[in-house]
């Protein structure tokens, strides 16, 4: 199969994948970055996404341009086992969402990327390894980092893990946990399967460890941007290649990845965009703000606009990345009396 933007992968591997998830336009973003990335450093491997029923349809058109596989999945409306575990552990919707790459049978191995990482070179080796190979946790380094990780596709896995969510959760209320707590000989068992850092090199650990970043950093081939502000967040001039943000955000520290982050934006994925109308081009140069408010627009024109009495739902991802960003709905869901009841019911 030969990919539209890597028009010299004429005999890509078709049983192997990268795999990422996005579930709403901001993060489309990302995977798009993502999946070009891939293609830049000639990947020979198959480049999947799967996607919830919140990305809109324009921007699934979009990532058809770069992935070879559009997959949607959503285990809120589905009718299978994730969404009776889902029933009994509501916390866990993004996280059972992201299991559903284990069901991507077609491939014989994959390699699962965070739709906010980038890669800096060739990583076609990771192939090579075996699951559940994953690099280090910086805040716990006894726990693998799911941001970056090789696995096998299968079906009697994929239940096992809906059998344990169900059973115990999440001990960090996401992916990470569940991961953690079923791979649990990760720590210990084959040190192959732990990745060098350098496949998951997270910008907050530049900023902690500023040394081994100077000593190590120039051999990276994935950058995980951690933290609560994502490279699309920032606003970025093409004219002069200035980026304006929080500049006490860890991702700073090192602006050359946010560079290079915007860079492949605007080469590769702007015009794709554009050719859809989900973004313009100014006088002074393409800045964030300007690409955020044309998805904006798409985004309200895709579906009809809900009455101001009943606003939205969020997802359990989309209220966690508004408390990050400071907000949080504190005069609805998130109110103190809510919280309260939340936690009553844990301590319970």
């Amino acid at each position: 199969m030969t990919n539209p933007l890597n028009p010299t992968c004429v005999s890509c591997s078709q049983d192997q994948s990268f795999v990422t998830l996005t579930t709403n336009d901001s993060y489309v973003k990302g995977a798009l970055v993502l999946g070009s990335s891939l293609q830049q450093h000639r990947t020979t491997k198959q480049l999947t996404v799967l996607i919830t029923p919140q990305v809109s349809d324009p921007m699934r058109k979009v990532l058809e341009k770069v992935f070879d596989e559009v997959k949607l999945v959503d285990v809120l409306d589905s009718g299978d086992s994730a969404h009776l575990a889902l029933m009994k552990r509501p916390e866990l919707g993004v996280t059972l969402t992201k299991l559903h790459c284990w069901e991507l049978t077609q491939y014989s191995k994959c390699v699962f990327m965070y739709a906010d990482t980038m890669v800096l070179s060739n990583i076609d080796e990771l192939f090579e390894r075996e699951e559940l190979s994953a690099a280090p946790d910086p805040g716990w380094p006894d726990c693998f980092n799911s941001g970056v990780f090789v696995y096998r596709p299968s079906i009697e896995t994929y239940n096992q893990l809906l059998q344990l969510a169900t059973e115990k959760g999440s001990f960090d209320g996401g992916d990470q946990g569940l991961l953690n707590s079923f791979f649990s000989n990760w720590a210990t068992t084959d040190i192959y399967k732990h990745l060098p850092f350098i496949y998951n090199l997270s910008s907050i650990s530049v900023y902690s460890y500023l040394p081994a970043f100077k000593a190590f950093g120039t051999k990276a081939k994935v950058v995980h941007f951690l933290g609560r502000v994502k490279p699309w967040n920032f606003s970025y001039d093409s004219k002069t290649k200035s980026i304006k943000g929080d500049m006490h955000d860890p991702t700073v520290v090192h602006p050359e990845f946010l560079s290079l982050w915007w860079d492949i934006f605007i080469t590769n994925i702007l015009p794709l965009l554009e050719q859809h109308g989900l973004a313009k081009e100014s006088a002074t140069g393409v800045k964030a703000e300007e690409v955020m408010e044309a998805v904006s627009h798409m985004s309200l024109s895709a579906s009809a606009a809900p009455s101001p009495a009943s606003p939205p739902a969020l997802s359990s991802e989309e209220r966690k990345e508004r408390w990050e960003q400071g907000q949080a709905d504190y005069m609805g869901a998130d109110s103190f009396d809510n919280i309260k009841k939340k936690l009553d019911s844990y301590l319970q």
